[in-house]
């Protein structure tokens, strides 16, 4: 298999590593994914989110394995894609990229290199999809304006720039003095933790703010538009992404504020006609009563409360101004097709 680096995940010399995205900003730790059983964990644990990454991470994961071990037969190589397949279960690139992949290998008659080969293809295809969407929802963002996202769309959740993340870091790189508002989005502060580390790196100056600031500051004008990415798009542009994107896409209506989400046509399910057709993923107590760091952990609620944890909700397309793919803008109604496909 071809080498590759991305800001989390590389691959050289057989080994596949992952960026623990859990210790940052504290701690830039990488782990080596010994084998698909092992990137299930890597993802249940969230040390490698995004939906476009989850579903490279489990393409390479897999096509590594077999790399490393020729003399699997098919029925290990299914058990194998079958636990990968169900690791998480919103983001739809996940499915779609393992499903990918084991058609592939019934069509080389069984033969590992069609699964190496089509991990390449996904992994790479992701590099460039990212770019066309940075272009396309680059145009959408005018010099001196700020924009407000929510959780993590970059380059931590995509094998190139980003999603929402990555339309930010290329309008910043054409020049475009542009201010950055950031969510902390809770439960797991991916936007406290990750989005402003990467922003930071890329030098776009940017605000941390809480979750419940957003309206406030739409109210004083303070924020121009809103880019969010997606984990899964039905076929009518419903859209699941991180707790909290239906609060802000409700607040941005009320301000007439523009709301955008940026994803690619991996991410568009025309096979789930609604948001209500879309699976929440449900996740532990902790993640609401306390924060993990790397030296402690905190916990601020009592043992015997009750928590209420979905790690996604659902955002109904009329709030939609537009949502940008690799093809282009589609402003509303939403097409219902996978657009240049």
């Amino acid at each position: 298999m071809k080498e590759f680096t991305s800001t989390g995940l590389t691959y050289s010399n057989g080994k596949l590593l992952v960026l623990d995205q859990q210790q940052l900003p504290w701690c830039e730790e990488w782990i080596e994914c010994l084998d698909p059983s092992h990137m299930c964990e890597i993802i249940l644990q969230l040390k490698v989110r995004g939906a476009p990454l989850i579903g490279v991470a489990a393409a390479m994961a897999l096509a590594c394995y077999v790399t490393n071990n020729p003399t699997l037969d098919a029925d290990q190589v299914l058990a194998q894609a079958t636990k990968l397949r169900s690791a998480r279960p919103t983001a739809v690139n996940l499915a779609a990229a393992v499903d990918r992949m084991m058609a592939a290998y019934q069509q080389s008659n069984f033969d590992h290199q069609g699964i190496i080969d089509t991990a390449w293809q996904i992994y790479q295809e992701d590099v460039e999809l990212c770019q066309q969407m940075a272009a396309h929802g680059a145009e959408l963002i005018s010099d001196g304006e700020s924009v407000l996202t929510h959780c993590n769309g970059g380059g931590l959740a995509t094998a190139g720039i980003g999603t929402a993340l990555g339309v930010l870091i290329y309008a910043h790189q054409q020049g475009k003095k542009i201010h950055v508002y950031v969510d902390e989005t809770r439960p797991l502060l991916q936007g406290g933790r990750l989005t402003t580390w990467e922003l930071n790196r890329y030098q776009v100056p940017h605000t941390l703010i809480c979750d419940n600031m957003a309206a406030s500051l739409m109210a004083q004008g303070k924020i121009h538009k809103v880019m969010v990415g997606a984990d899964r798009i039905a076929a009518n542009g419903d859209f699941a992404n991180k707790i909290g994107t239906y609060s802000v896409a409700v607040n941005a209506d009320y301000h007439q504020i523009p709301f955008y989400t940026v994803a690619p046509y991996t991410t568009v399910d025309l096979d789930c006609p609604g948001g209500s057709q879309i699976p929440v993923e449900q996740r532990g107590s902790f993640e609401v009563k306390g924060v993990k760091t790397l030296e402690s952990n905190i916990c601020w609620a009592p043992k015997e409360s009750a928590t209420y944890n979905p790690a996604f909700d659902v955002t109904p397309a009329k709030l939609v101004t537009g949502w940008v793919l690799e093809s282009g803008v589609c402003t509303p109604p939403f097409l219902g097709r996978k657009e240049g496909r």
